[in-house]
């Protein structure tokens, strides 16, 4: 029988996000079966659990809570949060600590290149925390952790999952200039629902960064995604999918929202696998090279398979331009 699991490695949820203390509790609801996970006990996820404690890096994994760890784990799949484990922002879905980062450990870069090449992953992905105290977001960062990874694991593929640096001026071509294979940023939600589950990020601003690595590199892969079952309407999300297409988005992922804890916003609705199967359709007539929807999808589940898939639109529709 499948076991319900929640993934949070610290002691008490109301150390973990003393900004939400004063909210009113949102009871959580029961998940319906169609999102049930198995509690993770395969021995290769002990092994890269152990590979990433003993380097000392932070994973989005255990940070927010995904249902998916035990899956991805036991393939050696891991997404590594860089920057730390404490987030400047305060969104309402996200598990991630808020609170005042610590100082850029400067030899995480060397780390986490050393991470992928003991995993031998031939796709890796790398994401992190919002840092509104650093002067470029942390851009430069993420450049020297995509080269510390091109050195120790030149075939591997990178795939970065970035902040919207919101007000940081050069900071997207300085990540832009490191050449990784995907730049993801997410959308999350419909502008509609900003003000109140993303209120620290601007929706206008993260349609334009993602435009503006089109501008710089074309042939970056662009991609970015949404939570569903946060009171959005159906029309609503066909709206961000046409913003995506005119800034040339690349993919698009849609998964459930799944509330981390009582203090945080509300499921509205658990949506059935039938409407995720009319959103993927609705996104592919609308000319995504790649769409991956369904309730457990995440902006890293089963990346290294949909990076391939993406190279093969690309050239099917390139030789079909010819």
């Amino acid at each position: 029988m499948s076991q319900r699991i929640t993934i949070d490695h610290r002691s008490a949820p109301a150390l973990r996000h003393p900004e939400k203390a004063h909210r009113p509790d949102n009871p959580i609801q029961r998940k319906p079966s169609w999102i049930r996970v198995k509690a993770p006990n395969h021995p290769v996820y002990h092994e890269t659990r152990a590979l990433m404690r003993d380097a000392g890096l932070v994973t989005v994994c255990e940070e927010a809570a995904c249902p998916n760890i035990g899956e991805c784990w036991s393939q050696r799949h891991a997404t590594m949060m860089i920057m730390g484990e404490i987030c400047t922002r305060a969104c309402a879905f996200c598990n991630v600590t808020t609170g005042l980062p610590k100082h850029l450990d400067e030899d995480e870069p060397r780390r986490v290149g050393e991470a992928v090449a003991k995993l031998g992953l031939k796709h890796v992905v790398i994401t992190s925390v919002d840092r509104d105290d650093l002067e470029d977001g942390g851009a430069m960062h993420f450049a020297r952790v995509i080269h510390a990874i091109r050195e120790t694991s030149p075939q591997t593929t990178i795939e970065i999952l970035t902040p919207d640096f919101l007000r940081k001026d050069g900071a997207l071509e300085v990540v832009v200039a490191a050449r990784p294979d995907v730049f993801n940023h997410n959308i999350e939600t419909v502008p509609r629902l900003y003000p109140t589950i993303r209120p620290g990020a601007r929706y206008y601003q993260s349609v334009r960064l993602l435009d503006g690595v089109k501008k710089l590199d074309p042939s970056i892969f662009t991609k970015s995604g949404l939570m569903l079952g946060l009171g959005e309407e159906r029309m609503e999300v066909a709206q961000v999918m046409d913003d995506f297409r005119i800034a040339d988005v690349d993919f698009l992922t849609l998964g459930q929202y799944l509330q981390p804890s009582a203090k945080h916003a509300a499921v509205e609705k658990f949506v059935t696998p039938d409407e995720f199967d009319g959103y993927a359709a609705a996104a592919r007539s609308k000319g995504f090279l790649q769409v991956s929807a369904s309730p457990l999808t995440r902006s890293s589940y089963h990346a290294d398979s949909d990076f391939a898939k993406l190279q093969a639109a690309r050239n099917s529709r390139l030789k079909e331009s010819l």
